[in-house]
């Protein structure tokens, strides 16, 4: 498996919409081979953020969903609000609840 947690930090006043976009493609990934999750948060003390951790097959299944028209034409409407994206944290889950337990670790 496949995983990436990271923060992207909408321009001011934009951080609803920006989260809108965000559980858009929550909702085009649901139906993407290779993704296992795809979660939206944000904190409360931080006006700007949004925070997204994805769980992938692999880190192929990853790279090929951002080749899927919907997905890079959400990523185009979305580009204008976002202020920065701090770099992803890439990590290998090895289990625990919400993960399938049949996908082995990526090795």
């Amino acid at each position: 498996m496949y995983g990436r947690f990271g923060k992207i930090r909408a321009h001011d006043g934009q951080r609803e919409a920006l989260i809108g976009h965000l559980l858009r493609a929550a909702e085009l990934l649901r139906a993407t081979d290779g993704c296992l999750m795809y979660v939206v948060g944000s904190a409360d003390d931080d006006p700007h953020g949004v925070w997204v951790m994805e769980v992938w097959r692999t880190q192929d299944d990853h790279r090929a969903s951002l080749t899927l028209d919907a997905v890079k034409a959400l990523i185009a409407v979305a580009r204008p609000i976002i202020a920065a994206m701090e770099p992803a944290v890439e990590f290998t889950p090895l289990g625990g609840k919400g993960l399938p337990e049949n996908i082995a670790p990526q090795s």
